[in-house]
């Protein structure tokens, strides 16, 4: 059964990741959303809040073969773990693909069956990213339309709380 990873930091999961995993799950008859703890990041949420908010938004799409973990360390390692067969990328501009295709050579540089898979999401999740949706939010902006409604209420209760 061939098995697609989906690794993000997700930060929070937008309507732009939730398009790409429903993508993948036309293509994969598993997909993974791989929650990321990246040391070199500092999450707005803990781990286990991203994990509980990925599983909420993607429960959401009805489609049963997607599934949430968390994970912290290689992504090749999470790779041999759960038998993936790709790791799915999402492509939103040109200026992702220098970065993305850095990250492909070198997982497959450590893993030669790594293979990434490059997918666009729709037009209108071309430009939104999780840093974007942190930022809105913190000036009070609506956010509704890059998040579920699950995921803009713990931003605003995350936001209230500081």
């Amino acid at each position: 059964m061939p098995t697609a990873l989906i690794p993000g930091t997700f930060d929070p999961i937008t309507y732009g990741h939730i398009d790409i995993a429903v993508r993948a799950s036309n293509i994969f008859k598993r997909v993974i959303a791989v929650v990321a703890t990246n040391p070199s990041k500092s999450p707005m949420f803990s781990a286990d809040e991203r994990v509980d908010m990925a599983k909420e938004a993607l429960a959401g799409t009805g489609i049963r073969r997607i599934e949430v973990i968390g994970y912290s360390g290689l992504i090749v390692n999470c790779v041999m773990e759960y038998g993936a067969s790709a790791i799915i990328r999402g492509l939103r501009a040109v200026s992702d693909l220098d970065y993305e295709f850095q990250m492909a050579f070198t997982n497959r540089n450590m893993l030669e069956s790594a293979e990434t898979v490059f997918l666009m999401p729709s037009a209108k999740y071309a430009y939104l990213n999780s840093t974007l949706v942190r930022q809105i939010a913190s000036y009070g902006g609506e956010i509704g339309e890059f998040v579920p409604e699950s995921v803009k209420r713990r931003i605003i209760e995350k936001m209230s709380a500081k």
